[in-house]
Formats: C-alpha cells, structure tokens, sequence
C-alpha cells in the first residue's frame, strides 16, 4: 500500500520589518525614542535645567530663604528634613546649600550654553568660510587654529584669571573664544567633503552667491554633527568653569556656581564633609548626562545609521 506523504508547511521566518525613511530629523528622532539610556539622560538634563532656571521661585516659595540670607545660629547645620531649606544642611555662615545649589546651577550651566553657542558661532563661520573659498583665507584660519592649539587654554585663563576678576559674563566669552577649535576643524572637513557635492555645484553654477549656497546648501548638513560637538562642549566648559572656581581663578562669591561652592566646601571637609557632596554631584551629573546625550545624538544623526531599526542594531551593523 502506498503511503502518501503530506508535506507540512513551516511557518516562514519572520522578516524584520525597515521603517521608509522620512527625513534626517524625522529618523533621528524615531532612533532617540528607542535608546532609554539617551531619553534617560536627557529627562535629567532638562530637570537640572528648570529647576536651576527656576531658582527664584523655589527659594521664595518652597525654601522660603534666599541665597545671599545668612543665620550664623544655623552654621553648619547637617541635613535633615525639620525645614526645608536645611534638606542639604547649611554652610559656615550658615547659609541654605541647597538654595545656593539652585542658584549655582543656572550659573554654571549658562555659562556652559552660553560659552558653547559662542564657540560654535565662530568656529562654524572661519570652519565653513575656510572649507568653501580655500586659497589665502584657509591658511590664515589654518594659521590662527595652530597657533591657539600650541597655548594651553587653562594655563591662559589662569592667567588672566590672576590679573583680572572674573565674572559670569567675561568668563563666558573668554570660554568661548578660545574654545571654538574643534567645531572649526569638523566645519571645515565637513564643507571640503561637500564643496564638490553635484547639488553644491549645480547652485554656483545657476548663480547662487558663495553665502547662500554656505547657508542653505552646506550648514544644514554639517548641522548634525555640530549639535553633538556642542552637547560636548558644554560639559567640557562646564568642567573648566568649576576647575578655574575650584582653583579660585573662576567665577568669585558672593555669586555662587558650583566650582566656587565646591572649593569653599573643602575648606571646612574635615568638620562638614556633606557641603562637599551636593556640587560634586550636580557637575559629575550633569557633565555624564552632557556626555550621554552627545553620543546618543551622534548615533541618531550618523547618515550611515539612517534606514536602520534602532540606534544599538545600527551600530552592530556598521562595526
């Protein structure tokens, strides 16, 4: 008797599913969404920030004791939750830590965005200016990076820092200016890849103007990376901000920042070791947070990453 042999199907494997790709920004986005760590970070940036940025109204409000208010009976007090404004203790003069911490957060984070916007103003105007037109003014932007690149930048501010008393505003600019190198030299790399590009070409060939075709041809594409070079370089300012406080050279009291609350704190370690801890904790915070972020963006934004699931499988696929 013949047996008849029945052939059963199996199930086809499942297919992984591409999303079509809608845009740069639009898959940037999509990638962000799935990277916990990013969205995570990110949350507690922009909790830091508006807390910090709302530093008056808590202080008035919750805290009720203003940064400059001093009670020598409160001295030293340690944390504890009997008032509000004592939750992180009290310093020598008796004043709240945790409403100095707010008022010494928006300080040094904006000087860090501020600073930053600055350097990525000059170094995105020399960088793709330098990249476009090439010939005398590409060796005088080339000459001027070498130059600044052979002065140690934190041995100049110290310096200045001797002579001159430094506040918010100036140590911004000085940040700033001398901070710009790294975004020039990634504009510049960027603008000599594209110059050359059929669409770059085709607009000076209609006569589009060497400014329009930098700003609407070569700028949005350099774009993505300078916001992840930016993202760096607010934590990297933020770092010199609180070494240069740290050192006494930065940013002076009675104005408060983290750096110049971290090195009043470690005058008196040996009797309140918690003034220490607070803004400590707020510049590693925000500077890994600062850091996270940037390398979060940077794989959301790569073009190479572009069409893939997700940032992580991007990345295993690109190594």
């Amino acid at each position: 008797m013949a047996t008849a042999q029945t052939a059963v199907a199996r199930p086809a494997a499942p297919v992984e599913l591409r999303r079509a790709s809608a845009g740069l920004w639009s898959d940037a986005l999509y990638r962000l969404r799935r990277d916990p760590t990013t969205i995570a970070a990110l949350g507690t940036l922009l909790l830091l920030v508006v807390l910090s940025a709302s530093a008056d109204l808590l202080a008035d409000n919750v805290f009720q004791w203003s940064f400059s208010k001093q009670d020598i009976l409160s001295s030293y007090e340690k944390p504890s939750l009997s008032e509000p404004a004592m939750v992180l203790g009290s310093d020598e003069l008796g004043r709240s830590q945790v409403v100095r911490l707010l008022y010494g957060g928006r300080v040094s984070l904006s000087v860090g965005a501020f600073a930053a916007l600055v350097s990525m103003t000059i170094g995105v105007l020399l960088g793709i200016s330098a990249g476009y037109f090439r010939g005398w003014w590409d060796d005088v932007v080339v000459w001027l990076v070498q130059t600044l690149a052979n002065i140690p930048t934190l041995y100049l501010l110290l310096l200045i820092g001797a002579y001159f008393r430094l506040n918010p505003v100036t140590l911004t600019l000085l940040l700033g200016l001398l901070g710009w190198l790294g975004i020039n030299n990634l504009s510049r790399g960027q603008t000599f890849a594209l110059r050359e590009r059929e669409y770059v070409v085709a607009a000076r060939t209609i006569g589009a103007t060497p400014w329009r075709v930098m700003t609407r041809h070569i700028f949005p594409n350099v774009l993505p990376l300078l916001i992840v070079v930016a993202m760096i370089d607010v934590g990297a300012v933020i770092l010199t901000e609180s070494a240069l406080s740290y050192l006494g050279f930065g940013i002076q009291p009675p104005v408060p920042s983290w750096g110049n609350m971290l090195t009043n704190a470690t005058q008196y370690s040996s009797r309140a070791a918690w003034l220490i801890y607070a803004p400590g904790a707020m510049i590693f915070i925000t500077v890994l947070c600062l850091y996270l972020v940037g390398d979060g963006l940077r794989d959301a934004l790569d073009p190479r990453l572009r069409g893939s699931i997700g940032g992580a499988a991007a990345t295993k696929k690109t190594a």
